[in-house]
């Protein structure tokens, strides 16, 4: 393994090599520098790519950078209601975007899941975009660039596409599949875990950045009224432990009327009580990844639950016990690189149904089971925020062993994480980022409040 240091400043080089510019200004960085791929839509930026970035580069004061994304994806944020019901949705934010020249004049040109795999729209950008402008305020104390008329307005317009009037009855969000980290088809369609873990961090931090105003005070008022029954739902009805797969091994179906226990009439039949039984550890418990009539999506996802921690969706008990669950089942979940994305992985007949025989998202592949070493900066933020500091550096060092010897790869294949993947691109620059912001968080825990909402 190399020194830490040089791995280190190795790092930091490969991520100053990913910034572009627009206009002689930094604005983003690329998804990967692997110089021995095409491109293809690895030269943009994407929002939820650039996170970590911009949090790494908030902690240690470059933040021309991340005001420079945040003003150029605001004017990117599609502004006029569209009646082509084939463009954009009104209040949406890009994907991606990139720096292209149009008669001699360069130009950003944005993604909204027009040009993507799947043609599926991106719900987490704008949720991503909301908790990156708070994180902003907080590093530089800008509350000015959140003020501004063009901000607040961007804001509302996030808040109207997510608190329109629905058909949906519950106070979770309702996406399409792929509309996530997960952007291909994986059977998380309705309301997965990842969204609305990120939809209550959103919620929070449009909370903190609205003015209060006319123009906001109905907004607000929505805000507010949807927090609390939104962090009641997702830890009553989403949390998986001992004590509620009892609950649930002897539910009732068919019920009716307001006091049906089994309100999503969820049928036994449908949860794998015999791998779950053995699996769950004695104290431990984890959000499920998704709930809907007649379905409990049992797999652990693991973005949501490492988000649910860091914006308090989970409570203090759900959020220690999600840790016990981790250390409990490690070689699981870490074991040769930090972190499974989801366990366990879809196979045979289910992976065909649910994938539409994606093969990339073959078992313990990519999406399907894969490892992903961006988690690896939640999982610290969630371990320093639960005590459990010593998990981090376990995780840490687990990853350094490998990251650069491997050339920075944007995901691990197999059951254990041994196995670079077999499509993923090198010089991945959230692999590189996701590391690099673990070590800062490690080394200056108080930069939690850059994505955390402690007291």
């Amino acid at each position: 393994m190399q020194e830490q240091p040089d791995l280190i400043a190795k790092a930091y080089t490969a991520l100053e090599q990913s910034v572009f510019y627009f206009q002689n200004r930094p604005i983003g960085t690329v998804a990967a520098c692997d110089p021995d791929v095409e491109s293809l839509n690895y030269d943009q930026c994407f929002i939820r790519d650039f996170v970590s970035s911009a949090l790494v580069f908030l902690i240690r004061g470059q933040n021309e950078i991340v005001q420079n994304f945040l003003e150029k994806t605001l004017r990117l944020q599609v502004k006029e209601r569209q009646f082509d019901f084939f463009q954009p949705g009104f209040g949406l934010m890009p994907a991606s975007f990139k720096v292209t020249t149009e008669n001699g004049e360069q130009i950003l040109k944005a993604d909204f899941g027009d040009r993507a795999i799947g043609r599926v729209t991106p719900v987490d950008s704008s949720l991503w975009w909301l908790i990156m402008l708070r994180a902003y305020v907080k590093a530089t104390g800008d509350i000015g660039l959140a003020h501004r008329p063009d901000f607040q307005r961007g804001i509302r317009l996030i808040l109207d596409l997510c608190l329109v009037s629905r058909f949906d009855i519950y106070p979770t969000l309702l996406v399409p599949d792929g509309a996530c980290m997960i952007d291909r088809r994986l059977g998380i369609a309705g309301h997965p875990l990842e969204i609305q873990s990120l939809f209550y961090a959103a919620l929070r931090s449009a909370q903190e950045l609205f003015l209060v105003n006319e123009e906001n005070k109905s907004f607000l008022q929505a805000v507010n009224t949807r927090l609390v029954p939104l962090a009641r739902h997702i830890r009553e009805e989403y949390w998986l432990d001992n004590y509620r797969l009892n609950e649930i091994y002897r539910y009732r179906v068919e019920e009716y009327g307001e006091e049906a226990l089994n309100q999503y009439n969820i049928y036994s039949e449908s949860i794998p009580f015999d791998w779950l039984s053995k699996w769950l550890p004695p104290t431990g418990g984890y959000l499920a990844g998704n709930l809907g009539p007649s379905q409990l999506d049992c797999r652990f996802f693991t973005l949501g639950n490492l988000m649910a921690i860091i914006a308090d969706l989970a409570s203090v008990p759900q959020s220690q016990a999600i840790m016990e669950l981790i250390t409990y089942r490690w070689d699981d979940l870490v074991a040769e690189m930090p972190l499974k994305l989801c366990y366990p992985a879809l196979d045979d007949r289910e992976w065909q149904l649910l994938t539409g025989c994606d093969p990339k998202n073959r078992a313990w592949s990519y999406h399907n089971g894969g490892s992903w070493p961006v988690l690896l900066w939640m999982f610290v933020a969630a371990a320093i925020k639960t005590g459990r500091e010593e998990l981090a550096h376990q995780a840490i060092e687990i990853a350094e062993q490998r990251l650069l010897v491997d050339g920075w790869p944007e995901y691990y294949d197999g059951k254990n994480g041994r196995l670079i993947g077999k499509e993923a691109r090198k010089f991945q620059t959230w692999t590189i980022t996701g590391y690099l912001l673990a070590k800062e968080l490690m080394a200056k825990p108080d930069a939690l409040k850059l994505i955390s909402f402690l007291d």
